[in-house]
């Protein structure tokens, strides 16, 4: 590194004599602290060179071509009131007389310079040799416009080349990411710093490690130990050495002579970089002959319209295309070696003298080919029919009674227009006829003022537009055949007792059956026995003490979803019966007495408010005290009790029943009952609840979805989804159907299927649409009982036509798909009795029967 020079302190009167406005310019000559960046070969020349610097400098100081930067000298010590007064003003002039004097007591002081030690300065980003200064040196030119040569540029003047000033000016013009080029510094950007007063970081570098503040730090320290640290510092160092607080980082940074200078020039209202030429050179252009000598319009893009192609031009070979196409002109008129064409059909060497045919057959083509609106043909005449001829059969000749008709009416109604059958002996003796002028006529007006319109007439097959569905046989298993009839013992083929619903256990190993005599019948499924079997009527004829009317049916049975609850619920008349089946083993048991202790033992209608609403429409009856026929002897060795063991009365007739999947709530809809037709019961509680205040529609159906808290209803016409824990209506899904019979929800939730009585299966996609995704109508009747079955993709319907349709109904996870929708069977086994089908149907909960 080349040594740096060191002015010593002026005494009093040469420093008052040197604080002059005008010694405030000379800073952009003689810059403290600096020494411009040269070359290898500059950096190791002698220290004589460096001693007679500043009288050079002094000499060069009225030439033109002087470059800023050339001359710097690194003053002693970096007092701000020594360095205030000796910047320049930018602008600023000075006169010859006070110039010589600044130089002479330059000169002067040049007595007093001493060597000192190296002082590092930070090194520029990027080196510059010799050949790139020599380069920009070679650019050059003379007054008179010639370049003058490297070596006698470098010869004329003694100052930093343009390269290393340009180095030096790049230096300080450094980006964030080239400050920090460890990542170590502080990243967070503009976030107020007092937000980290109470950690002990200031924030986050590059690799995102914390920031730990320095104990050390100024800010760290009160006022007094920062006072003190600073005069340690000043006579540590000489008074050289300057401590900023970094605040960003929590540290403290020293100042770099580099950064001093740059500080002090700035307050002193000069440029900050000392190597910037504010007043550069002025380069005399001129205009002349030889473009080298020029600058004027060297750089100037040529015009637009030099290199665009010519709109006129182009119009022009347009033309003569289309007459060479048109057979107007030849190549021979193009070529110039005729002049006119005229001269050349005058001679005879033309081709329009040659023969051709006046029908070629694709006229029609041609006008339908060619530019401008479409060409439409007229329509045909039709050809003359037997009525037209000169001898026509006798059932064409009209007879007087026709002809009276014909001349009362229009000529455009008339069979044959103007024209009368007539029948002649041969072919001579026909006449003129006397409308031909007037038809003629009447079909030019009508061709002339009629607009034709043409009909595109799509060519498509019908049998492209069905879908194309896979075969049957792939989309096994599925129900195909009668495998097991169940019969009651001792009944005969003559009484038609119709069975409306059916259940099956959670474990697929018993069947409930209910039927119109009010009969509860479990049946076990592998076999067809008959294992129990209760007559609710008498149940409710006991506590309605209506023993005198008729026997009420079985609406409706569900089981009991959970495998550990081993009881079913049957609505009979305006009850629904709670029906113990005795069929648990030893934990199934006890799990299902503790569910049913609590309704085999309820007092005063159950555990329901009496303010609330439910208290006036439902009411909890145990049999713990009635003389009921319970049976003892049950079908599993460790169930305690098998038939009824508790009601719930409504004030009309249930029609539905419906267990949540957990197995202890249910819900139980009476159409008649208005506002209380929907209540919502839990049977470990024996608590009800009536969640609708007032009614929208006679509710038909309800039934709870499979995963979240949501409770369907289903009025005549439409499907409202209510969310139970929000208390509000989520959807409401408009079936298109008159009369809703039947509901399920997939397994899945996404998927409803309704069955109505006029023959409608409509099948919901939650997420699509409030509409329904697919109607299928594939029974003669009305739709009785729709289902899902619950682990493979199978749907079925039972209608009152006797029969019922199995449908594959694969539900994809993949939200992008479609439901599809196949009818792979139909099975046909019931014969309707009183207008009454299959009344109910029911899956296997494991197999696909």
């Amino acid at each position: 590194m080349a040594r740096k020079k060191q002015v010593t302190k002026k005494p009093a009167k040469e420093v008052a004599a040197s604080s002059s406005s005008d010694e405030e310019e000379e800073t952009d000559s003689q810059t403290p602290g600096v020494e411009p960046i040269d070359s290898d070969e500059d950096a190791s020349s002698d220290s004589e060179d460096e001693e007679e610097y500043d009288s050079e400098a002094a000499n060069e100081d009225d030439d033109d071509d002087d470059d800023d930067g050339a001359s710097v000298e690194v003053s002693d010590d970096y007092d701000d009131s020594d360095d205030e007064d000796e910047f320049e003003e930018q602008g600023s002039s000075d006169d010859e007389e006070d110039r010589l004097q600044r130089q002479h007591e330059l000169e002067e002081s040049d007595e007093d310079v001493e060597i000192l030690d190296d002082i590092d300065v930070v090194d520029a980003p990027r080196s510059w040799s010799k050949t790139a200064s020599a380069a920009v040196a070679g650019g050059k030119r003379s007054g008179d416009g010639k370049k003058v040569d490297a070596t006698s540029a470098t010869d004329q003047d003694n100052n930093v080349s343009s390269a290393a000033a340009a180095a030096w000016m790049h230096t300080d013009n450094l980006s964030s990411d080239d400050e920090d080029d460890d990542g170590t510094m502080n990243r967070i950007g503009r976030i107020p710093l007092h937000w980290y007063d109470e950690y002990d970081h200031i924030g986050y570098d590059g690799q995102g490690k914390k920031v730990i503040k320095s104990k050390n730090s100024s800010a760290a320290k009160d006022l007094l130990d920062q006072v003190i640290d600073a005069a340690d510092n000043n006579e540590a160092n000489g008074g050289g050495k300057f401590t900023v607080y970094d605040a960003l980082n929590a540290r403290d940074v020293t100042l770099t002579p580099r950064q001093i200078e740059l500080i002090r020039r700035l307050q002193g209202g000069a440029f900050a970089h000392p190597e910037h030429d504010a007043n550069p050179d002025y380069i005399d252009y001129f205009s002349g002959v030889d473009p080298m000598k020029s600058g004027l319009n060297s750089d100037r893009y040529e015009k637009k319209s030099r290199f665009q192609p010519s709109k006129w031009e182009k119009l022009q070979v347009r033309r003569l295309l289309h007459r060479l196409k048109c057979g107007s002109i030849n190549m021979d008129f193009l070529e110039g070696k005729v002049r006119d064409m005229n001269d050349l059909v005058k001679r005879g060497d033309g081709e329009n003298n040659k023969p051709f045919q006046l029908w070629k057959g694709d006229e029609e083509d041609e006008l339908a080919l060619r530019k401008g609106p479409q060409h439409m043909p007229a329509p045909k005449v039709p050809p003359p029919g037997h009525a037209l001829s000169y001898n026509p059969p006798g059932e064409y000749l009209p007879t007087d009674e026709e002809l009276k008709e014909w001349e009362e009416m229009d000529p455009s109604d008339r069979p044959y227009g103007y024209f009368v059958p007539q029948k002649f002996d041969n072919l001579r003796s026909v006449g003129a006829y006397e409308h031909a002028v007037k038809e003629r006529f009447e079909r030019c007006l009508d061709l002339y003022l009629c607009p034709r319109a043409e009909k595109r007439r799509l060519n498509i097959d019908p049998e492209s537009l069905v879908p194309q569905l896979p075969k049957a046989s792939d989309l096994r298993p599925f129900p195909t055949t009668k495998c097991i009839e169940y019969c009651v013992p001792g009944r005969k083929q003559d009484d038609n007792v119709v069975v409306r619903c059916l259940s099956v256990s959670p474990d697929g190993q018993f069947l409930a059956s209910g039927d119109e005599a009010g009969f509860v019948r479990l049946w076990e499924v592998q076999t067809g026995r008959l294992l129990k079997s209760w007559d609710l009527n008498t149940v409710i004829s006991e506590e309605e003490d209506a023993s005198g009317e008729t026997k009420k049916p079985i609406a409706a049975i569900e089981w009991n979803p959970n495998r550990s609850h081993h009881c079913l619920l049957a609505a009979i008349g305006r009850c629904a019966v709670i029906v113990s089946t005795g069929t648990g083993r030893l934990d199934d048991a006890e799990v299902t007495d503790a569910l049913l202790s609590a309704a085999s033992s309820c007092k005063d209608g159950g555990n329901i408010p009496p303010d609330s609403r439910a208290a006036k429409a439902v009411k909890w009856v145990s049999f713990r005290k009635k003389k009921l026929d319970v049976d003892k002897a049950t079908i599993s060795a460790f169930g305690n009790k098998s038939g009824p063991i508790a009601l719930l009365r409504t004030n009309r007739d249930v029609a539905s029943v419906r267990w949540h999947r957990k197995g202890d709530y249910f819900v139980t809809v009476s159409p008649k009952a208005g506002a209380a037709a929907v209540l919502i019961h839990q049977l470990s509680k024996v608590a009800s609840q009536q969640p609708f205040g007032k009614t929208k529609g006679e509710a038909q159906l309800a039934c709870f979805h499979p995963q979240k808290p949501f409770l369907f209803v289903a009025s005549k016409e439409h499907v409202r989804v209510y969310h139970l824990v929000k208390q509000a209506m989520v959807k409401r899904l408009m079936s298109g159907c008159r009369h809703i019979s039947s509901l399920d929800v997939h397994t899945t939730g996404d998927h409803l299927v309704v069955g109505s009585l006029d023959r409608r299966l409509v099948w919901f996609d939650m997420d699509l649409a409030n509409t329904p995704y697919k109607t299928l109508k594939y029974h003669e009747r009305a739709l009785r009982s729709v289902g899902f079955h619950p682990r493979y993709p199978l749907m079925a319907s039972a209608s009152d036509d006797g029969s019922i349709h199995v449908f594959h109904s694969m539900v994809y996870s993949d939200l992008m798909r479609n439901p599809l929708i196949v009818p792979v069977k139909v099975l046909r086994g019931h014969s309707p009795v009183n207008s009454l089908g299959a009344l109910s149907m029911v899956f296997h909960p494991t197999q696909p029967w």
